[in-house]
């Protein structure tokens, strides 16, 4: 979800008013995730590389998560949404992990859309915590190294349970994935967009699926193949 910092910019703003404006852009694709169908949808809220920005701006982040969790949980639950968070909570301060931990366990027997925030999170951090988990397990003799295979390694993953990720979409011009589930990402379809993220609404999301759904999803066979199984 980029572009907060740029859109707030352009229009002579705060940083802090283009994170705000942004959680517009989130209720709003969340809300039409549901409509579509969208089984999973998993949002790139805080990387582990942005503890590095100003402290103002971290602080400022923090506060917003806090409240957007008292102001929209009680939503997301009358509508049905899964909510999980993933990422290094030991990294968080006490009173926003206990917040999270709230809002998953009354949302946790909902089954509409699954949707995971990603705060504190890397994909190389998650790729490591996984290998240290096995490497555990073999260690305290639970596991053979010979029982070690993708589908070992997935479990150990802070989405362990949801699917691929299909589509990767990234808003703000920038085309790279930015350390952002790296392992979950190997087969999807990338998505860029110039639109910064506090104007990407239903209609910019719309385009995204409709981009995906011209895509041929082949997973190593060719065109031919896919087609044939089709018919």
């Amino acid at each position: 979800m980029d572009g907060n910092g740029r859109w707030a910019r352009a229009r002579n703003k705060p940083r802090h008013a283009g994170h705000r404006a942004g959680v517009r852009s989130v209720r709003a694709t969340v809300e039409v995730a549901a409509e579509r169908g969208v089984e999973c949808l998993t949002l790139f809220a805080f990387s582990s590389e942005n503890w590095r920005r100003p402290e103002e701006e971290v602080s400022n982040l923090m506060g917003l998560f806090v409240e957007a969790l008292r102001r929209e949980v009680d939503e997301l639950h009358r509508n049905n949404v899964r909510l999980r968070f993933i990422g290094a909570r030991k990294q968080l301060k006490p009173g926003l992990v206990k917040k999270i931990d709230v809002a998953e366990a009354r949302t946790a027997g909902n089954s509409g859309l699954e949707l995971n925030v990603a705060v504190a999170y890397g994909g190389r951090w998650d790729i490591v915590e996984a290998a240290r988990k096995l490497a555990t397990e073999v260690a305290d003799g639970a596991m053979r190294v010979s029982e070690i295979d993708e589908a070992a390694f997935a479990r150990k993953l802070q989405l362990a349970g949801a699917p691929d990720a299909d589509l990767l979409i990234r808003t703000g011009g920038e085309e790279r994935i930015s350390n952002f589930l790296l392992w979950n990402l190997a087969y999807a379809e990338l998505y860029f967009t110039d639109v910064l993220w506090p104007e990407f609404d239903k209609d910019e999301f719309d385009k995204a699926l409709d981009f995906y759904a011209g895509k041929q999803r082949r997973y190593g066979h060719t065109g031919e193949q896919v087609e044939a199984a089709h018919c």
